[in-house]
């Protein structure tokens, strides 16, 4: 886990626990009374050789988070640590800090995919792929979405194949090519279309009646909840299906209907429709890092 930055952090949080007197010497070492804030057994925090633990170091990273006063503390973890999570709420809990403002994800491992068969990994064998490694193949922005894709307890098989293709079956691509066309489309209509303008005249948002446009005008407006859930439940992976949803009806929508028309107003109400997915797309994208190429 994390090793604070301050050199003394971990002989500081040590003394916190000393003054409070929840810790005791056990054969050369020194112990966290843990048992007493619902752990099921006491834990070392020194060794006999005088070595501090990585329990001692998560202790010290735990209370500079609570006192530098955030509203909520968020933990990432690996599916394996589980049972580590009473012992550090047992010493937030010991440090006299609100242990309900700890947030744990617990994620599952990745697989990585190439032509359809797993690539082998072994940590022991010292046998992996980087995250740099993994970067530098399939793209920052495909490395981020995928792995933002899957909910953070299920496992995931990343396909590095699908990453790179240029396919509607990689839905990152899907997504950044509905922004790109839609900015394509913009530009062409551009002299006839004036975004301020016809957000004012309310009158061209009532002249989409195609079953897709409402459609797509449903989901626009269901976009801020989507949002509110992810942060609420820590499931960004909402997100990405929400774009991925929305580009698809865009897609469908663009394929089957023609938007630059003779009819002026009911163009001016079909951009608005499009400017307004361009700009959720943008958001949406913007939050789980990923870029929103204008181009394509």
């Amino acid at each position: 886990m994390y090793q604070p930055i301050k050199n003394n952090a971990i002989d500081l949080s040590i003394e916190v626990l000393n003054e409070k007197g929840l810790t005791y010497k056990k054969e050369g070492a020194t112990w966290f009374k843990s048992s007493q804030f619902g752990d099921d057994k006491d834990r070392v925090i020194i060794r006999e050789n005088k070595e501090k633990t990585y329990f001692a170091s998560d202790i010290a990273y735990h209370l500079d988070k609570y006192q530098r006063n955030f509203d909520q503390i968020i933990n990432i973890w690996g599916s394996d640590h589980h049972g580590y999570l009473p012992r550090v709420k047992a010493a937030i809990e010991s440090i006299g800090k609100d242990k309900n403002k700890l947030h744990v994800v617990f994620v599952q491992f990745a697989n990585l995919i190439r032509d359809k068969k797993k690539v082998s990994m072994s940590t022991r064998e010292g046998e992996f792929v980087s995250l740099k490694e993994l970067v530098e193949e399939v793209s920052k922005d495909a490395a981020r979405f995928f792995y933002i894709m899957r909910k953070s307890d299920q496992h995931l098989d990343f396909d590095l194949d699908l990453a790179k293709e240029q396919t509607k079956d990689n839905p990152l691509f899907y997504i950044q090519y509905a922004h790109a066309r839609i900015c394509s489309i913009l530009k062409q209509g551009s002299k006839e279309f004036n975004i301020e303008r016809s957000l004012k005249n309310k009158k061209y948002l009532e002249l989409l009646e195609l079953p897709i446009e409402i459609e797509l005008s449903k989901q626009l407006k269901i976009y801020p909840e989507t949002v509110f859930s992810a942060s609420e439940k820590f499931e960004p992976h909402l997100i990405c299906y929400f774009l991925k949803d929305l580009a698809a009806n865009f897609h469908s929508y663009y394929n089957n209907e023609r938007i630059l028309i003779e009819n002026k107003e009911l163009q001016s109400a079909k951009l608005l429709l499009i400017s307004a997915i361009k700009q959720v797309i943008s958001n949406g994208l913007k939050i789980i890092g990923v870029s929103a190429p204008d181009s394509m």
